[in-house]
């Protein structure tokens, strides 16, 4: 062990910026390791994007729809057995036989995708029997890649540079298109781009081959509602004699000598720690400090950075018994070729696609009692509204947003007639909302954009250039259910020591 881990080790105190996904995974990795860690969270609700919110008596989760990992085996099985989650959560497992389901309104098909590589690799290669060897090759192919990334796989390393096979940073939509030459099929087998925000040209293949393999070895969904895990996330963390503050946003960040010295909200509160961590957009950590810890370089490269696009969210609340509950997720599409391209903004003919699903409730019967709709939008349509606060953007924002939602209601209506009549009550939330609740600059779904055309300016590692000061969430890494809290182990381990954790939560599968 080198001198700087002995002198983390001896140095027992952390504050966290930001109570989402990735600033609670962290903390509670820390809190297992004896650390008594603060978490300060901006909004009175923790979480990020596993916050619920209530209307109509309902929960409705803000984002944390599919569960990628959970299954027995997978990474976050592996994390939520460690941690002591299991048993504190209800996950509901989606359908075997049809995990997805993709409709094209333009030629009426209908795709039933089954979970599983070998049943992934039958289904399509009977619609598409001449694309058969091509099916299988990009599978594989798949797989081969995500084998590629130890982190995934929770495999310790020593490596410090990590190499990778040549299409591994190709543009995603190169790399379907190497395989598989039938255009529909192409189209087809990027469905899943609104939940990494894929952009043709651009997107990194990595991206798209670890969220389809998530997917493919089966998804899951939580019975009730995505608060579940943050409240089980803030118990280990108080259980270890830590806090999480809620309702007061950390607003000044005092660094001296390169490192910070406390962090402080706007309620007036001081916080002093050993080691500081910012689980919020880098750009928004920015704005803490004016410390030259961070030169003027780094500040532009942040600055200028792009940010994946946002979306706009339908919710729907069933009158009883008149909408049966759907077991897998959904996806719409006018017609093929656009699936590439969600980030252009047509005002004449949006939404062409989107994915909606109804959430499980604990005891979750034959009928449905919502339906949330996520429909990719770039945020610059909600820009002429950027200055104003939820709530009060004014009579236009509110016309604009019904004519977005009854445009999303009349194709719900083409695809189960009768839909309208079987709704109770509807709303929608904009970019802005997304902007304001996660503190994601532009709405952000995913935070940073991943160009594979310049990957360096979006990628932003877990150390500062602040020797006390690190980095975890979706702007590390990956997002998602799953690539948020493999980021929090990297976090919490250039604090510890390098696999500790790692090689913890294996013994502990090992062992279970």
């Amino acid at each position: 062990m080198n001198r700087n881990m002995e002198e983390n080790r001896n140095c027992r105190t952390v504050v966290v910026i930001g109570g989402g996904m990735g600033g609670l995974f962290t903390a509670a990795f820390l809190s297992r390791e004896g650390y008594r860690v603060t978490v300060l969270e901006k909004n009175s609700v923790i979480g990020g994007g596993l916050q619920t919110f209530r209307r109509y008596g309902l929960g409705f989760e803000t984002g944390m729809h599919i569960l990628g990992g959970i299954r027995p085996g997978g990474p976050m099985h592996k994390v939520c057995h460690y941690l002591g989650l299991l048993d504190k959560l209800a996950i509901h497992d989606v359908d075997h036989d049809c995990m997805d389901q993709v409709m094209y309104a333009s030629d009426g098909m209908v795709y039933r995708v089954p979970e599983g590589k070998e049943a992934f690799i039958s289904y399509f290669s009977k619609l598409f029997p001449e694309e058969a060897a091509g099916i299988r090759a990009y599978v594989e192919a798949l797989h081969d890649m995500v084998d590629e990334i130890d982190f995934f796989h929770l495999r310790p390393t020593n490596e410090h540079v990590y190499t990778h096979s040549e299409s591994f940073m190709w543009a995603a939509n190169r790399f379907v298109a190497h395989y598989v030459r039938h255009p529909k099929l192409r189209d087809v087998l990027s469905y899943m781009n609104p939940m990494f925000g894929g952009v043709g040209g651009k997107t990194p293949t990595y991206i798209h081959a670890l969220i389809n393999v998530l997917c493919i070895s089966g998804p899951g969904r939580f019975a009730g509602d995505s608060q579940q895990m943050a409240e089980a996330l803030r118990k280990i963390i108080e259980d270890a004699g830590g806090k999480v503050v809620a309702g007061d946003r950390v607003n000044a960040m005092q660094i001296d000598d390169r490192r910070v010295s406390f962090v402080k909200t706007e309620e007036g509160r001081s916080y002093v720690a050993d080691h500081y961590i910012s689980a919020i957009h880098p750009a928004e950590m920015l704005k803490l400090t004016d410390s030259r810890a961070f030169s003027k370089a780094y500040r532009r490269r942040i600055a200028e950075a792009p940010n994946s696009y946002s979306s706009f969210c339908a919710y729907f609340v069933f009158k009883p018994g008149r909408f049966p509950y759907i077991n897998h997720t959904c996806y719409f599409q006018k017609d093929y070729g656009y699936i590439w391209n969600y980030r252009e903004y047509n005002a004449e003919d949006w939404p062409r696609g989107f994915m909606y699903m109804t959430p499980a409730e604990l005891h979750q019967g034959k009928f449905a009692t919502k339906l949330i709709v996520t429909a990719i939008m770039p945020y610059d349509i909600t820009k002429c509204w950027a200055e104003t606060q939820t709530g009060h953007r004014g009579a236009a924002y509110e016309e604009w947003k019904e004519n977005h939602l009854e445009r999303i209601a009349q194709l719900m209506e083409q695809i189960y007639p009768g839909f309208n009549g079987m709704v109770a009550h509807r709303f929608a939330s904009s970019p802005l909302t997304i902007r304001d609740y996660y503190g994601e600059p532009e709405g952000a779904l995913y935070g940073l954009f991943r160009d594979c055309n310049n990957i360096a300016q979006s990628q932003v590692p877990v150390f500062t250039k602040v020797s006390n000061l690190w980095m975890t969430g979706q702007n590390v890494n990956l997002h998602g259910f799953c690539g948020v809290p493999l980021t929090a182990i990297q976090t919490a381990e250039a604090i510890v020591g390098r696999n500790v954790i790692v090689n913890k939560i294996n013994e502990a599968y090992a062992q279970r």
